[in-house]
């Protein structure tokens, strides 16, 4: 097998489509192996440690998203590349957030389908010579809660919705107003392991700049004329959830 041939792993329990990919994969020299299963594609992967695996996210057994997960345990260095005919936010996002490379909708554009595989190839060649951690990507459905788009660019922002809402990342949203910079915010929040803490929307232009402080890291009884009583400040109250700092950039 050359530097360019891969070996890659089909996980679908669709006779046809392990067909068609086969045959289409084929002709550019790889090694193609399948499993007609989640359970058999995790054992396949665990021996083959094949470098690109697509995988089929509705099958009988296991869903895809469960198998992508025991995938990063049985073959941590295979990207995936998920499949679906059925393309939700929800899942387009959890697979994200389990490390998938892409999500791919059937039916197939080959010439797509072919340029992706280069790519995911490129990409795992690339990690591994220069020893760093790879960023998986993700393709996206066509919206997510309230975010309505289907256009590249919409799909690019729930691509790293997706990623950062896995992270412990601070996460910058710029847009102009009225965009839906805080929907963007909620979908992250919802998605990440802080779902179930608060979420804190606060319009920073509409705070005096005087009480700024005061309101977003509270104040002691006494500490200024009219501090009556001791207030915590919205980083205490949104503790183990998210804070959104609206219009930060008019402080």
């Amino acid at each position: 097998m050359t530097a360019n041939k891969s070996k890659i792993l089909i996980i679908d329990d669709d006779a046809e489509i392990r067909y068609s990919l086969d045959r289409v994969l084929n002709q550019d020299g790889h090694d193609l192996i399948s499993a007609d299963s989640g359970e058999t594609g995790i054992e396949t992967a665990k021996k083959e440690k094949p470098q690109l695996i697509f995988l089929d996210n509705r099958m009988g057994g296991i869903s895809g998203i469960e198998t992508l997960q025991h995938l990063r345990t049985a073959s941590p260095d295979s990207l995936v590349i998920l499949m679906t005919a059925y393309g939700t936010s929800q899942t387009a996002i959890e697979a994200m957030k389990h490390g998938a490379f892409d999500y791919v909708l059937k039916p197939f554009d080959l010439v797509k389908l072919k340029d992706l595989v280069a790519k995911a190839l490129k990409a795992g060649r690339d990690a591994l010579s220069s020893e760093e951690t790879y960023q998986r990507l993700l393709n996206t459905a066509d919206y997510a809660e309230g975010i309505v788009g289907s256009g590249e660019r919409m799909q690019q922002v729930l691509k790293k919705v997706g990623q950062v809402a896995a992270s412990e990342a601070t996460i910058m949203v710029t847009g102009e107003s009225g965009t839906g910079k805080e929907l963007v915010a909620r979908c992250a929040h919802r998605h990440s392991h802080r779902s179930k803490g608060p979420f804190h929307a606060v319009n920073c232009a509409a705070i005096p700049e005087n009480l700024i402080e005061s309101e977003l890291f509270g104040h002691e009884k006494g500490s200024f004329t009219g501090a009556t009583e001791a207030k915590a400040g919205q980083f205490e109250l949104c503790h183990g959830g998210t804070l959104f700092l609206d219009e930060i950039g008019d402080m």
